[in-house]
């Protein structure tokens, strides 16, 4: 009984660890396009992600290698 305590007092420590590394991986992939989405999609941020990222699409051409590499990834 003591240890099934122990292990349920870690659960919430788990999880805050989970999701943090979670909206890490998530920050880390919108900072490698955040240049490429100021410069060519600067009017459609507001517009939502799937916007965004069709606007991305329409310049990969012209797009960093760091971003074209995530979208790709991504497989978009």
């Amino acid at each position: 009984m003591i240890r099934f305590a122990a292990v349920l007092s870690l659960v919430p420590l788990l999880v805050t660890t989970a999701v943090a590394s979670a909206q890490t991986a998530a920050e880390k992939h919108h900072s490698d396009c955040a240049r490429d989405v100021a410069r060519y999609c600067r009017s459609k941020m507001n517009d939502g992600d799937a916007t965004v990222l069709a606007c991305l699409k329409e310049h990969r051409a012209r797009l960093s290698k760091r971003c074209a590499r995530t979208l790709t990834e991504h497989g978009q």
